[in-house]
């Protein structure tokens, strides 16, 4: 029996090998759909085809935001379709729910795909920057969703890359995409209330202006808070 143990390996090894080369292929394949027909898709379109899902309208559009932030697709559009077609809570729900979902499934995928990559061949500078984002943990990824310094989708397979641990990674991605997604779904649902003549219009989306701003001036109080603990 013994001797048969590195032929199993192989045949193991191999399998998993060509999983990967699947699952690279595939998300190779639907991202390049996606861009090469992305002119095709927009705010109404999104609205439409949900639409026309009838009850199952909130479970068609997570699964939507799922698959269109694994694919690279525009969350702000989809977060602005949210709030058009749900309202401000229920779409702030669903709007979370599905970018949740898409950057976890983002972040196995590159874990999957890259990790072991990775592991066996940084070194240098990429080793201390890995290492530093790695010693952060929780905290780089809750400053990287409130500041928007790397884009949605792409920061998703990058943080899959390293080694912090899968569940603080969904938790702090959840609690800090929360202010954006509720100001994206306030816009979204302004939008609708303009075009059907609705007079709050103009409130709403002025709230959904007000948080974005506050999001902007985040990092500025972040490094405050961190400059005065640190004295």
């Amino acid at each position: 029996m013994s001797g048969n143990r590195p032929g199993w390996f192989g045949i193991a090894r191999h399998r998993r090998l060509l999983l990967r080369l699947v699952l690279a292929l595939v998300l190779a394949g639907g991202a390049g759909w996606v861009l090469s027909h992305r002119h095709t898709f927009n705010v109404q379109a999104v609205v439409t085809w949900v639409a026309g899902l009838g009850a199952w309208g909130p479970v068609g559009f997570i699964l939507l935001y799922t698959a269109g932030t694994v694919l690279f697709f525009s969350g702000a559009l989809l977060s602005l379709a949210g709030g058009a077609l749900f309202g401000p809570v229920w779409g702030t729900v669903f709007n979370l729910s599905g970018a949740v979902a898409g950057s976890t499934l983002a972040f196995l995928i590159a874990r999957t795909l890259g990790g072991d990559w990775i592991a066996q061949r940084m070194g240098g500078r990429l080793k201390r920057m890995i290492d530093g984002v790695e010693a952060e943990g929780w905290r780089f990824v809750a400053l990287t969703r409130l500041v928007p310094l790397v884009p949605f989708n792409l920061l998703n397979y990058a943080l899959g890359l390293t080694r912090i641990p899968l569940a603080s990674y969904v938790l702090a991605s959840a609690v800090c995409m929360l202010p954006g997604a509720i100001a994206f779904t306030w816009l979204g649902y302004a939008g609708r209330s303009a075009a059907t003549g609705d007079a709050s219009a103009l409130r709403y989306g002025l709230f959904g202006l007000g948080a974005l701003a506050a999001i902007a001036f985040l990092p500025r109080l972040v490094r405050r808070f961190r400059a005065r603990a640190a004295e």
